[in-house]
């Protein structure tokens, strides 16, 4: 089959299985936990800072999440939070770390499908020991030709990705929830940004559509993306 896109990139998480619903689960534990020293906005706004400063250091994920809890804790309740409120903050963190992984409507379909005619690289970012556990427990890890699992995702990832994988980012597609690490990125890197638009989204992907661009597509869900691919072959 001769065609000009050869490559196809997911995103894992709130692109293939269920993640930032489990994080906004936990922050409603945590804003509750901390109620007698602020109010839930002000908590909110208050981890959304410690989270953007500490990504430098801890990355992406679960373990970073929980570690960014803690220090908000010692800072609103002036190093005073009680053992009990960490404690219960890092049991909450560890029964993430062991949620079971759900996928989302036609991931499972949509890559048996397109496995078929296209190579297809899982790209995604995070803590690493988390992100294999995920992708053994979905069932899809031996559907894709390749794993990525980065510690960020910029033009130079998807472009190295690609070229390892594939025939470049200008013969790729790049499917993701994420405005800002799985479409915009993957554009830049001379590829298709395919964004499938999840039921949450966390304040740090944001990023402002490339709504001109020739190579940016959105869908409604997974469901949409064999036609659409096929719109583009």
């Amino acid at each position: 089959m001769s065609q000009k896109i050869t490559t196809i990139g997911f995103d894992a998480d709130d692109t293939l299985w269920q993640n930032e619903e489990f994080f906004r689960l936990t922050q409603d534990v945590f804003y509750d936990l901390l109620r007698d020293y602020a109010d839930p906005d002000h908590l909110a706004e208050r981890l959304l800072r410690s989270e953007r400063k500490n990504l430098g250091q801890y990355g992406f994920g679960i373990k970073g999440f929980m570690l960014s809890m803690i220090e908000t804790a010692i800072e609103v309740t002036d190093q005073k939070v009680p053992v009990s409120v960490i404690q219960t903050i890092i049991e909450a963190g560890q029964e993430m770390l062991s949620h079971p992984v759900h996928l989302l409507p036609h991931a499972r379909e949509v890559i048996e499908a397109l496995g078929q005619d296209f190579r297809l690289v899982l790209i995604t970012k995070g803590d690493l020991l988390d992100q294999e556990r995920k992708l053994a427990q979905s069932g899809l890890g031996e559907m894709f030709d390749a794993v990525e699992i980065v510690a960020d995702k910029t033009p130079e990832t998807y472009i190295r990705a690609f070229m390892r994988h594939g025939h470049g980012p200008d013969r790729a597609i790049m499917v993701g929830n994420s405005m800002k690490s799985d479409v915009v990125p993957a554009i830049e890197a001379g590829g298709w940004g395919i964004h499938v638009p999840a039921k949450f989204e966390w304040e740090v992907e944001r990023a402002e559509a490339p709504v001109d661009h020739p190579r940016f597509r959105v869908m409604k869900d997974l469901g949409e993306l064999e036609a659409l691919v096929a719109q583009l072959v």
